[in-house]
């Protein structure tokens, strides 16, 4: 490792600028991901599970995307239907980013992949990957053209993280949509999280598998 200091049933993308940054929703599986592009580079939050890489590859194509055109992948979390094309986007020159939290939960569902065999999962070599402290992520952002921050947001698991762009787009992964915050009364930590995500100012979530909420 290199240490550096909206629900549909078919697929799905949308498209938006801001000034230099253009971020794509692409869903191709059960989960959206997120490519956002700056001037000097690009990142994809999430892919789907393994196997649907044709699926991913169709999807691409149809929004004039290539594989070269992504520069990092990183994973809200990693859960299956989060990192299941990381390894083969990796075997492609996509650069894997891993956050200090997520380290211990890289291989997190190899054991499920193993029952699936069909599926051709890779398990995710680490050693070529990049970890980053929180702290750094806002100077690893902006490398890319891109303004914003990384932060953990550990409610739905503990190396769950948050893309936070400074124009108020919040990429949340799995993070429990807002609205249902009183039903989950008795959890602390996703109280905690709500609080800094709106402390923040949001004006679009953009949930993995929940319609995105717009303020």
């Amino acid at each position: 490792m290199i240490r550096s200091g909206s629900i549909m049933s078919t697929t799905h993308s949308c498209y938006m600028r801001c000034e230099n940054v253009m971020l794509t929703k692409i869903r191709y599986g059960n989960t959206n991901t997120v490519l956002i592009k700056g001037d000097k580079g690009s990142i994809l939050i999430d892919t789907d599970y393994a196997g649907t890489m044709p699926s991913f590859y169709k999807t691409i194509k149809r929004l004039g995307i290539k594989v070269s055109d992504i520069t990092y992948v990183l994973a809200t979390h990693y859960h299956p239907d989060h990192i299941g094309l990381i390894s083969e986007l990796m075997s492609q020159g996509v650069k894997l980013i891993i956050m200090e939290s997520q380290t211990d939960f890289v291989h997190y569902s190899d054991g499920i992949f193993e029952k699936e065999s069909y599926l051709g999962y890779k398990p995710i070599d680490e050693s070529k990957a990049r970890v980053i402290p929180f702290e750094n992520s806002r100077d690893f952002l902006k490398g890319l053209g891109i303004e914003g921050e990384i932060i953990p947001t550990p409610s739905h698991s503990k190396d769950s993280i948050s893309v936070l762009l400074d124009d108020g787009t919040f990429v949340v992964g799995d993070l429990e949509p807002l609205e249902y915050l009183e039903a989950y009364e008795d959890n602390e930590k996703l109280g905690v999280d709500w609080d800094t995500l709106l402390r923040a100012d949001p004006k679009r979530i953009i949930y993995a598998h929940a319609n995105e909420k717009l303020f």
